[in-house]
């Protein structure tokens, strides 16, 4: 139906092609200004990413974070004349740092399982480390939960957990399997070989395979899960990923000089591995992954998967545990009632 302008007696007709489209613009607005208005406020702030390394003593956990992050923020470089022990349980270590690049803050913190898997009897070895990861999810619940909310509230939850794979070749061992099955739905998990430099390429190759296997037999899902693609280009990108998880990985804090270039690397009799070299070891795979694409994506899934999943069950407990209070004191108040009657 035909429209009149309020300021002209010029009919407006519709056009059944474009109704309900966006209008064209016939000039600049400045629409795209809005991303460099969330940028300055984004870069005001220090970005949070809190990243769990778990695993063997040995493993080399502490120098592949120095690795990626190219700043020493492992505890082992935090402790002058640290000296690397073997504790008798697990015991969870945090250490925070601010590390800044081009003006942009992130406020880094590193939480390291000493202990893990290095007993003779290793059961329940994981359960310092579920009880820490729910921990951090109640400790934000309680502070959305609050009538007085901070703007910003801290966020301590573990974004990202790399589980270490001891380099034997064969297959994922039951200490493996066994962390990964109940941790993989509480936190985002991505596996890696340590010190795949001690792994022929062939090796190398069949141990990916038979990792790869032992996870779909024991339906265990690893980051990027496919149910979290949210688009066909975010399926391209998380399927090649897919393709060379677990990521065989060396990690160094020594530069080397190789064909003027400083580079870091191992020395070896044979030669220098490079380690950000893809012909090498996967550690530029790990260190995209973590960083330069899915950062963001990891806190995302963090909060509107797993801790959404972990509050909706608190919530069902405590509406359980009033439904079930509420019947009690009902019972309780016919019983009272009851009783002058028994008496007459």
């Amino acid at each position: 139906m035909a429209e009149k302008d309020p300021d002209s007696d010029v009919e407006l007709t519709p056009n059944d092609e474009t109704e309900g489209l966006s209008p064209e613009l016939f000039g600049y607005v400045g629409i795209e200004a809005v991303l460099d208005q969330m940028r300055r406020k984004a870069m005001k702030t220090a970005f949070e990413f809190n990243i769990m390394v778990v695993g063997q003593s040995g493993l080399g956990k502490s120098t592949l974070v120095n690795t990626l992050f190219k700043s020493r923020v492992s505890r082992k470089s935090c402790i002058p004349n640290y000296e690397e022990k073997i504790f008798k349980t697990v015991e969870l270590q945090t250490i925070s740092h601010i590390i800044e690049e081009k003006g942009v803050k992130l406020k880094l913190t590193v939480i390291d399982t000493p202990g893990f898997g290095d007993q003779i009897n290793n059961e329940n070895c994981w359960d310092p480390i579920v009880k820490y990861i729910q921990e951090q999810y109640e400790k934000y619940l309680r502070e959305e939960a609050v009538i007085n909310r901070k703007r910003r509230i801290p966020d301590s939850r573990v974004h990202c957990c790399i589980y270490f794979v001891p380099p034997t070749g064969h297959w994922l061992r039951p200490l493996d399997i066994e962390f990964m099955k109940r941790l993989y739905k509480i936190v985002n998990i991505v596996p890696v070989i340590a010190k795949a430099d001690t792994l022929t390429l062939e090796e190398r190759k069949d141990f990916k395979n038979r990792i790869r296997q032992g996870l779909k037999a024991n339906g265990i899902s690893v980051y990027p899960q496919k149910e979290f693609d949210e688009d066909a280009e975010d399926r391209m990108l998380n399927d090649k990923i897919r393709e060379n998880i677990p990521f065989a990985v060396v990690g160094t804090d020594k530069e080397h000089q190789v064909n003027g270039k400083r580079i870091l690397g191992r020395k070896t009799k044979w030669g220098i591995i490079e380690v950000e070299n893809i012909a090498h070891c996967e550690f530029s795979y790990l260190r995209d992954l973590l960083i330069r694409s899915h950062l963001q994506d990891l806190k995302d899934v963090t909060h509107f998967v797993h801790y959404e999943t972990y509050r909706v069950n608190r919530l069902n407990e405590n509406n359980s545990m009033s439904l079930n209070l509420r019947h009690l004191t009902s019972l309780n108040g016919a019983m009272g009632k009851e009783e002058p009657e028994s008496n007459l």
